[in-house]
């Protein structure tokens, strides 16, 4: 925070926009939908509306694909993280989803006619060795690692559903043991009315049975999310790498054949 308030000062010295909207964050291969990610935007989000978050993955930009993202939480999403209540039959009221936490924003990039100039006496400082590294066929690298990262995930996953499935193993004893007292009571109660004595007076079965609380779905709704990006990520690897095989193969067949 100090040094951010540091930069927006010298900004405004020399009479630079210093009004700040939000927040930018590098991730590697898309790996950034995380508790932390939503905390920070809440803040920002929070005090100023309009905040978004900019999404930079500098290793997809090296394999071809600018991959900048602008994203911000659904008013549904802030109003849920401000009561703090993930429980699954809130997230089911209000129907939220890894697909409706975030809503990503349309990023246009505006390069002035300096810049443009500049990038344009670059390009033709590229040597044609340089110039074809986007033909390399070597995108397996980037595939595993995303497979990696994918089957890691789904690793987290299956422990958030172990958690749900534990705690319905939980209610399912409690609320055996709860039916097992009811008729033991009410056996008793009809042994004393059979002798002429008194009932016993009812008792708050939720003081004797306290509810157990619910597992938050939080994790689980991010990690979904990074599922599904990480799937999208394996799908444009492949069909980047499907590409160039049918175009070298398409070179490779147009050249004359060597003696």
């Amino acid at each position: 925070m100090e040094y951010q308030m540091e930069m927006m000062r010298h900004l405004r010295q020399v009479n630079i926009d210093h009004l700040h909207v939000g927040w930018y964050q590098s991730t590697y291969y898309g790996g950034f939908l995380n508790k932390a990610l939503l905390d920070s935007q809440y803040s920002y989000q929070s005090s100023i509306e309009e905040s978004v978050v900019l999404i930079y993955d500098p290793l997809r930009t090296t394999r071809g694909f600018l991959s900048i993202k602008a994203f911000r939480l659904t008013p549904t999403a802030m109003q849920l993280y401000k009561e703090g209540d993930f429980t699954p039959d809130v997230i089911r009221a209000a129907k939220l989803s890894f697909e409706t936490l975030f809503e990503e924003i349309r990023v246009v990039i505006k390069n002035s006619h300096l810049c443009n100039a500049l990038l344009s006496e670059l390009s033709e400082m590229i040597t044609e060795e340089k110039g074809n590294q986007y033909l390399d066929l070597g995108t397996s690298v980037g595939i595993i690692k995303n497979v990696r990262t994918l089957m890691d995930c789904v690793d987290e996953l299956s422990q958030e559903v172990n958690k749900v499935v534990n705690h319905q193993r939980q209610v399912g004893k409690q609320q055996q043991a709860k039916q097992q007292y009811i008729q033991k009571k009410a056996q008793e109660n009809a042994s004393r009315v059979a002798r002429g004595e008194p009932a016993l007076p009812d008792e708050d079965l939720n003081k004797l049975f306290r509810p157990i609380p619910p597992p938050g779905r939080l994790e689980s709704i991010l990690y979904c999310g990074q599922i599904g990006s990480y799937c999208q990520q394996v799908s444009q690897f492949s069909t980047q790498a499907l590409g160039k095989l049918f175009v070298a193969g398409a070179l490779q067949t147009g050249k004359p054949p060597q003696s």
